[in-house]
C-alpha cells in the first residue's frame, strides 16, 4: 500500500508544508497545506499533527513559513519576524521537548548566517528543517533495529497512544520496534490501547498496523490488566514526549498506569524515543510541565455529550512514568538499561 508521508515540504524556500490531518483518521485520509506559521500552530494545537518528533519537524518548517513575507527585508525586520514565529510555535504545546529542541536549532542556524542576506538566511533555515526531518527518519529506523532484538517471535505486545509513522518522520518510535521485528520475520500480536479521550490508539495506531499487515487488536484502556493477566502480553512498548535526566518519561496519559500494571505482572516495559526527546536540563519527571487540554475533549468527545452540564473535568494530556518502572529505553544509539542517570549520560555523551 502506498505510503503517504505524515509531513512533506512542497517547493523551495517559498514553498509550504503539507501534512496528514490526523483528526480525520481512520475514516478519511486527508492532507492539508499550511502556508503560514499560524496554520502550523493551529495544526499542532488541534492535534492535526501530533507526536513529539512530528511536532518538532512541523515547528521547524513553521519557522520557515514565518519568514516568508520578509525574505527581502532588512535584518531587523527579518529577525523580529523570526522570533515572533518561534514564540508562537513554542506556545503551541508545552510538554513535547522536541518542539523546543527543533526551535532552538532553527534559531542557532539563523544566528550563524546573521550577517548575510535575509534570503540566504531563509534558505539556510529550510535546509536545517529538512535536515531535522531526515535525521528523524534515520533515528526511527535505528530505534527499530535496536528494539526489535527485545521482542521474541509470537509474542504479544501492548502499546499505548500512537508512536508510529504518524508521530514521526517515517517509521515511528514504539511502532518502529514492532515494524522492524516483523520485517525480521517475527510474528507478533499487537494490542493497541484505545487511548482516551481522543482515541489515538484506536484511530491511528490500529490504522498504521493494519496498513502494514500486522495483527492488531484494539482494547479499551481499562482492559489492559485483564489482557495481561490472561497471559496475552509479553512486552509493553510506548513512546515518550520528554525524558528527564534520571529516566522519568512523560507520555500520553495512561502510560504510567500501564507501567504499574506491567510491573505487577512481571512484564518488561520499554520506552522508545530518539535522543532529542531527552531533556537533561531537568533532574526528574517532577519538573516536566503537563499540558492541560480542553474539558470538551472529555465532555463532548467526537461530538456527543457524555458528561452532565456543570460537572468539573480534569484533563491532563500526559503523565510521567518513573524510571524504576522502565526496563529499558530504546534510542537510536542503542538500548539504555538499567535506566538511571548514569546509563543515560553514558549513552548520550
Amino acid at each position: 500500500m502506498k505510503n503517504v508521508p505524515t509531513l512533506q515540504w512542497i517547493g523551495s524556500v517559498d514553498g509550504h508544508l503539507r501534512m496528514i490531518d490526523q483528526t480525520k483518521l481512520p475514516v478519511e485520509l486527508v492532507e492539508i497545506d499550511c502556508r503560514d506559521v499560524e496554520a502550523v500552530c493551529e495544526a499542532i494545537k488541534s492535534l492535526r499533527v501530533r507526536g513529539a518528533p512530528a511536532i518538532g519537524i512541523a515547528a521547524a518548517y513553521g519557522v520557515c513559513l514565518g519568514v516568508h513575507n520578509v525574505l527581502g527585508a532588512d535584518q531587523t525586520t527579518f529577525f523580529d519576524r523570526l522570533h515572533e514565529a518561534v514564540d508562537r510555535l513554542a506556545a503551541s504545546r508545552p510538554t513535547a521537548v522536541n518542539l523546543f529542541w527543533a526551535l532552538e536549532r532553527m534559531k542557532q542556524t539563523a544566528s550563524r548566517f546573521r550577517n548575510g542576506p535575509t534570503a540566504e538566511i531563509a534558505a539556510a533555515l529550510l535546509t536545517e528543517a529538512q535536515a531535522i526531518h531526515e535525521e528523524d527518519r534515520q533515528m526511527c529506523r535505528a530505534i527499530g533495529r535496536h528494539g526489535a532484538e527485545l521482542l521474541g517471535d509470537r509474542q504479544g505486545v501492548l502499546t499505548h497512544c500512537n508512536a508510529g509513522g504518524l508521530a514521526t518522520a517515517d517509521y515511528g518510535t514504539a511502532l518502529a520496534v514492532i515494524f522492524a521485528a516483523a520485517e525480521a520475520g517475527k510474528t507478533l500480536r499487537v494490542f493497541a490501547d484505545e487511548t482516551r479521550p481522543l482515541l489515538q490508539g484506536a484511530r491511528l495506531t490500529a490504522w498504521e498496523l493494519q496498513r502494514r499487515g500486522i495483527d492488531v487488536t484494539v482494547i479499551c484502556d481499562n482492559m489492559a490488566a485483564q489482557v495481561m493477566r490472561e497471559g496475552r502480553v509479553q512486552a509493553v512498548v510506548v513512546g515518550a514526549d520528554r525524558i528527564a535526566a534520571n529516566g522519568d518519561a512523560a507520555n500520553k496519559i495512561g502510560t504510567y498506569g500501564l507501567a504499574v500494571l506491567a510491573a505487577a505482572h512481571e512484564i518488561p516495559f520499554y520506552v522508545a524515543a530518539p535522543s532529542s526527546t531527552f531533556d537533561l536540563s531537568i533532574a526528574s519527571g517532577t519538573e516536566i510541565p503537563i499540558e492541560q487540554r480542553d474539558p470538551r475533549e472529555v465532555t463532548h468527545g467526537f461530538g456527543r455529550q457524555t458528561v452532565p452540564d456543570g460537572v468539573a473535568v480534569y484533563n491532563p494530556a500526559f503523565d510521567v512514568t518513573p524510571a524504576e518502572l522502565i526496563a529499558a529505553i530504546i534510542c537510536e544509539r542503542g538500548v539504555i538499561r538499567p535506566v538511571n542517570r548514569e546509563t543515560i549520560a553514558a549513552m548520550l555523551a
